[in-house]
């Protein structure tokens, strides 16, 4: 068994593999082997004999903390081979956390409710980071051995389980990797090398321009690659691509494009990369021919904002500019509110505007509700803790009849009550206070008070967080969920519902109430306080306000003409 680590500049290396030490060789360019037998393995530099977990590892039984151990990817057997993927454009999303979508938490319980998904009709799983963290449960977004797969969800087995099931029900997976920072427990790539380039908002940002850096992009990419080979996933959402500081002619995701088309072309699969970015660029998602990156898609967080205000009227905080007429119009016409705009949050201009006649809507994910909007919430409360049912049924009609990229959160199909809180297990005592107190204080500072705040360390916040399935008994869910599905069902049977031109879209705003035209196709939503005329023609689907030729408040309708 070769043992390899890159660690520039070290006058000595070894490596422990099953309790004895072994001396390394320096070979070209800062990498260290040794040709030894084993399993469990740590890494010790220089003179220091703290041992350490490899950079590379791809599996930590005992934590981030613990030893590597040794895993062979080709002893799964996998049984998807007919699988041909499953591309983006005309799909709908759904987002998951593995540890909260059912009580046990794992991959293998999670199996057992993909039938949902599909009877949903769902047709890419995007499930949120799995990589290997400190702690029991979290939401992922603190991981430091990105190559491992967190253990307590079932470890790498488990993941390629989930995979393959997935795939056996015709369904895509999404997973979310996180290359804009580090975990603040746990990571020691700076140990090695010179990984860290400083800090940004969440922890250690990777050097990815600086001197060194050669292999530290390698390292990013090489990650990438790994979940599309080895684990057969089809796409990759990248959190937050705005805090990857990259100042090189090639930016690293345009390089990251560049390696996973070529590794789509070898599989025959399409393989997608879905950016979560905050500077409102199009170029993110322009095909690299016409000077983008290349990228599949994007959230679109401007769409979620005009969305959330016209339902709920909430006009704190980044929610401010979406208050202004017409602005639920503005961003469904052009993907983008803020585009070479004024942004108050920001107090400057913001984003850049998209060409409407080259780039189609389905490069932007539209959402009413996902893990940060709802999580971000000082007590985690869904839009169902403050909406009607027919205010809710209303935004789905709005989102699944855009020519975007639909994507809907964990339990929002049939309307879960339960909230979905922050949540963190750090063992660490000084870490886990200074996050508890951190976030009370965050919350505080924007008009909550301490007490309203859930404790992120604490146990119950995690049950809190978990779906309650037996609300599919109750006749209300029940009820949210079949609209969801008849949705999904309409946008399916019908292409002009998921036709992409954002040219050949239109909308027509009166305050409360929003007008969609799509082909022949015509959805009228009513939030406002007295009834509307429906437009003419055979009614596809409605809610239950609609009577006759009128919408009441709070009601929608789809007509085709």
């Amino acid at each position: 068994m070769t043992f390899s680590v890159w660690a520039p500049g070290k006058s000595r290396v070894r490596v422990r593999v099953d309790g004895e030490f072994h001396p390394m060789t320096e070979e070209s360019g800062g990498w260290w082997h040794a040709d030894v037998p084993g399993t469990n393995y740590s890494f010790f530099v220089d003179d220091d004999e703290t041992p350490l977990p490899d950079p590379r590892s791809l599996r930590q039984p005992e934590g981030v903390f613990g030893p590597s151990q040794v895993y062979d990817h080709s002893a799964f057997a996998w049984t998807d081979q007919a699988w041909t993927g499953r591309a983006l454009p005309g799909s709908v999303l759904y987002e998951l956390h593995i540890g909260t979508f059912t009580p046990e938490g794992t991959f293998d319980s999670a199996i057992g409710r993909l039938d949902h998904l599909v009877d949903l009709g769902i047709d890419l799983v995007e499930v949120m980071p799995v990589n290997s963290f400190d702690g029991t449960t979290g939401w992922g977004y603190d991981g430091v051995l990105w190559g491992a797969v967190h253990e307590p969800y079932g470890g790498p087995d488990g993941f390629k389980r989930f995979v393959d099931a997935a795939h056996a029900r015709g369904l895509g997976v999404v997973l979310d990797v996180v290359y804009n920072h580090m975990g603040p427990s746990g990571a020691f790539l700076d140990r090695f090398g010179p990984y860290f380039a400083g800090r940004n908002l969440w922890g250690p940002a990777l050097n990815v321009t600086g001197p060194g850096s050669d292999e530290v992009r390698r390292y990013v990419l090489d990650n990438a690659l790994m979940w599309f080979r080895d684990f057969h996933v089809d796409a990759l959402r990248l959190d937050a691509i705005h805090a990857i500081l990259d100042t090189r002619a090639t930016h690293i995701l345009e390089e990251m494009a560049q390696e996973v088309d070529a590794l789509s072309a070898g599989l025959r699969r399409p393989l997608s990369l879905i950016a979560e970015s905050d500077l409102n660029d199009p170029r993110h998602v322009t095909p690299r021919a016409a000077g983008g990156y290349g990228l599949a898609a994007q959230w679109c967080d401007d769409l979620h904002h005009a969305l959330h205000v016209f339902m709920t009227g909430e006009t704190q905080g980044y929610y401010k500019d979406f208050g202004a007429p017409n602005a639920l119009k503005t961003t469904l016409e052009n993907a983008f509110f803020h585009a070479g705009t004024w942004s108050s949050f920001r107090d400057r201009t913001h984003g850049r505007p998209i060409d409407k006649s080259v780039t189609p809507g389905h490069r932007f994910l539209c959402f009413l509700q996902n893990h940060d909007q709802i999580g971000n919430r000082a007590t985690g409360d869904r839009m169902s803790a403050s909406v009607s049912p027919g205010v809710l049924a209303c935004g789905a009609a709005i989102m699944f009849c855009s020519p975007y990229t639909p994507m809907v959160f964990m339990g929002e199909e049939w309307a879960a009550s339960t909230p979905w809180q922050f949540f963190a297990s750090f063992p660490d005592p000084g870490l886990a206070e200074a996050v508890r107190t951190g976030r009370r204080k965050e919350f505080a500072e924007h008009g909550w008070g301490e007490s309203e705040v859930p404790d992120p360390i604490d146990p119950q916040t995690v049950v809190n967080s978990r779906l309650d399935w037996s609300e599919l008994d109750s006749p209300v869910h029940a009820s949210m969920l079949d609209l969801y599905k008849s949705l999904i069902a309409l946008r399916r049977k019908h292409p002009e519902l998921s036709d992409p031109r954002l040219d050949k879209f239109s909308v027509e705003q009166d305050d409360r109430v929003v007008t969609l035209h799509r082909g022949r196709i015509t959805l009228v939503c009513n939030l406002g306080t007295t009834d509307v005329q429906r437009p003419p023609g055979e009614v596809l689907l409605s809610s239950p306000g609609v009577r006759g030729d009128v919408v009441a408040p709070e009601s929608f309708a789809i007509v085709i003409h």
